[in-house]
């Protein structure tokens, strides 16, 4: 890469949700990267298989598991350390954003147990249990992390970076369910920040606004709803996936070393103008 120091050779990361949309691209580019790559798929089998195809088999590996609870998340990091016997990175994107609007006066507990599940239990579980093996790894070699000492790792011992949303700072009506999980991702990221820098952790936060996924397609395909949203975003259109996977790796990288309990905004700029 030029000369920059971009390059995550030896690494191992976990991306969820990684079959499709913005996961999609993030293996892409942590594969251009150099990284070893695990990702997860629910249902999308076959994408799954192209792409670990696409981004070389041996040093890729997609895992069949639903991420519906904290004990699901921890098996994923279980499974990603039995591949490839180590964890630096985890990149959690997974997430279930219910597309038809729900007033909250009618919002099923079925539909606001779902969201908090997926969006917010499960990531409790995969932070709990990469954080775990990430200082297993450091004890296992030796590495004490001493904040100020001369004798301090150049690199730090793991990072994290969770997925939030623009609905996780300004919220968004009739999707309260997953405002509120996006919220508190983020709560989640300066929690953490504050915790685990010090143990030589970095854990930050992307909040992607309006994407082309599969999963925003029936709003942006919609010619009144679309309109409406891309009419929202200064830039004037929606992010492409893979202008949400470059934010991600860069903080992963040697040039992010100092930054921790950061929330990134990705989203041309709608949250300046909500």
């Amino acid at each position: 890469m030029a000369g920059l120091p971009l390059e995550l050779e030896g690494k191992v990361a976990l991306i969820t949700g990684g079959s499709r949309g913005i996961g999609a691209e993030t293996v892409r580019l942590f594969a251009e990267a150099g990284a070893h790559v695990v990702f997860n798929y629910r249902q999308a089998r076959q994408r799954a298989e192209a792409l670990v195809r696409e981004t070389g088999a041996g040093r890729r590996c997609a895992i069949h598991q639903e991420l519906d609870s904290a004990a699901a998340g921890r098996a994923l990091v279980e499974k990603t350390v039995h591949e490839f016997g180590r964890l630096d990175i985890l990149v959690v994107n997974h997430g279930v954003w219910p597309p038809e609007d729900a007033p909250i006066a009618s919002m099923s507990d079925d539909q606001w147990r779902r969201t908090m599940t997926v969006n917010l239990d499960s990531v409790f579980g995969l932070v709990q249990a990469a954080v775990a093996q990430m200082e297993r790894q450091a004890a296992a070699a030796g590495i004490t992390w001493q904040p100020g000492s001369p004798d301090q790792p150049a690199d730090p011992l793991g990072h994290i970076v969770l997925i939030s949303s623009t609905a996780g700072q300004r919220g968004e009506a009739f999707h309260a369910d997953y405002a509120a999980a996006k919220g508190a991702i983020i709560s989640l990221t300066k929690s953490l920040s504050t915790e685990l820098a010090p143990r030589g952790i970095r854990v930050n936060c992307v909040a992607p606004g309006w994407v082309a996924t599969d999963m925003s397609a029936p709003v942006l395909g919609h010619p009144e709803k679309g309109a409406r949203k891309v009419a929202g975003i200064p830039v004037g259109r929606v992010a492409s996936p893979r202008e949400i996977a470059g934010p991600v790796l860069f903080l992963c990288t040697p040039l992010a070393g100092f930054i921790s309990g950061e929330v990134l905004n990705v989203n041309g700029g709608s949250v300046l103008a909500g």
